[in-house]
């Protein structure tokens, strides 16, 4: 299992566009690629003289800048410069990792040796070590992710306060805010182990959010929206971002509790992916080797609604959730998790893969891009999801963790509105949804088209039949 040192000069891998050879990324960091690059193979070099039979390096790099405003003033400038490198070594089964934000070449080495001295203290596990050579990726495309955004402080403030002012005039329930923010985050990484792997690339991710404070017969509600891209362009407008909130916000108040009863609950599309979160952790090799799971040992077998597919999609342009390589240098593939309903794979990494006896699936550090897709039923609006689902509970904010993962118990405090006659009635709060995880997939009845792209979990609005909701 475990992988020995080779010569890095002579194996070296294609990379792809670094930040040095990125004509937009070249004045914006601190360190080029190529000093990045340099960085990780000293750790490896020296890793190799003192003894490591193997070891991976990671050196990165990123800034930020966050500017929110409320009431129109200024509240809050942030700007954050950070770095860091870590180094993971092996002594044969033995493991050992340690990392440091200090590049000098002393603290490089001493961090090494921290890492050595505390793999020479940890028991020896047969699972330990590097990804099969013949695992690692090769191939880099351009998955176009590093849109530099060249906004002054002064601008910022501008569009925040443009996102805020949206907010507040869309309504004169809403009386107050806690903020519009606009922020932007740049990074770079390389990645090198000792198998030859070296790779790396810039990335960018910017977003712009609105929280505001609605009052109507003394009472009070609260709501927010934001948008997230990896280029600016990609954005919502910030008047936009502002109008979202503002509608959310004020269609809460008047709320009310309902007694308690069954009743099929739909998840708007802003919750839904919190579904596919809990899927994800069920069907990831540490659960599975630790038999934490309610969903062990079900491969092969149905466990959502025949209409339902989900895929793991790695290689889309710009996606939040894009790479050509995971956390350990496994080349990523596009996957089907679950077909027509049954679940076709689990989400590894190396050492999970070897403790289930199974091979990496280019998932170390997570799912990519996961998308949830009905085949048969579906491509129904909202409007169209809360006819279909007749009488019932939208439910668009969930409070508290209660998700049970050995168990799948389910139970959450809620938000939403009402349903009758296939429309909303009225907003409803201070009630609770439960059910099992493991019927609610099975119970799904349709996914809407109304998906939302705000992180690596992407989905409609899911209808779900027959779920506990208790309320006064």
């Amino acid at each position: 299992m475990i992988a020995p040192f080779i010569n890095l000069q002579l194996e070296v891998m294609n990379k792809p566009m670094s930040s040095a050879q990125h004509p937009l990324a070249q004045d914006r960091f601190s360190n080029s690629a190529e000093n990045l690059r340099n960085i990780a193979q000293d750790m490896l070099d020296y890793a190799k003289r003192q003894g490591a039979t193997a070891a991976s390096a990671e050196v990165s790099e990123g800034f930020g800048q966050a500017v929110t405003v409320r009431q129109g003033e200024v509240e809050t400038i942030e700007y954050n410069r950070d770095k860091g490198l870590g180094i993971t070594v092996y002594l044969g089964g033995k493991r050992g990792n340690a990392s440091t934000s200090d590049f000098s070449s002393q603290a490089v080495r001493d961090t090494v040796d921290a890492a050595l001295s505390i793999a020479r203290y940890t028991a020896i596990d047969d699972c330990s070590g590097l990804p099969e050579e013949a695992s690692l990726a090769r191939d880099f495309p351009d998955l176009d992710l590093y849109h530099p955004w060249d906004l002054s402080v002064e601008e910022a403030i501008s569009l925040a306060q443009e996102c805020e002012r949206s907010a507040l005039d869309a309504d004169a329930r809403i009386q107050n805010s806690e903020g519009a923010t606009v922020n932007i985050h740049e990074a770079q990484f390389v990645f090198a182990n000792s198998l030859g792997f070296v790779a790396g690339y810039p990335t960018s991710r910017h977003s712009v959010s609105c929280s505001v404070i609605a009052e109507q017969d003394d009472a009070m509600e609260r709501d927010y929206w934001y948008s997230t891209a990896r280029c600016a362009g990609d954005l919502l407008a910030a008047q936009q971002v502002g109008r979202i909130a503002a509608e959310r916000t004020v269609r809460r108040l008047g709320a009310r509790q309902i007694a308690t009863m069954q009743v099929p609950v739909l998840f708007d599309a802003s919750v839904a992916a919190s579904l596919l979160g809990h899927f994800v952790g069920a069907v990831s090799g540490g659960s599975l080797y630790r038999k934490s799971s309610f969903l062990l040992d079900q491969l092969d077998q149905p466990v959502f609604s025949s209409h339902i597919n989900i895929s793991d999609i790695p290689d889309i342009p710009r996606g939040l959730a894009s790479g050509a390589f995971d956390d350990e240098g496994v080349k990523t593939q596009r996957r089907n998790i679950v077909e027509n309903g049954v679940l076709r794979g689990y989400f590894l990494g190396t050492y999970s893969a070897r403790k289930l006896g199974l091979q990496s699936t280019g998932n170390s550090g997570g799912n990519h891009n996961l998308i949830l897709q009905p085949s048969g039923v579906g491509g129904l609006d909202l409007a169209g999801l809360l006819k279909t689902m007749h009488k019932g509970l939208l439910v668009t904010e969930l409070l508290g963790q209660g998700v049970n993962s050995i168990t799948g118990d389910y139970s959450r405090g809620a938000a939403g509105f009402w349903v009758e006659n296939g429309e909303i009635q009225y907003p409803v709060h201070e009630i609770t949804i439960a059910g099992n995880l493991k019927d609610m997939y099975r119970n799904i009845v349709a996914v809407g088209r109304d998906v939302l792209v705000q992180g690596s979990r992407q989905c409609g609005s899911i209808l779900v039949e027959g779920m506990t909701v208790a309320g006064c």
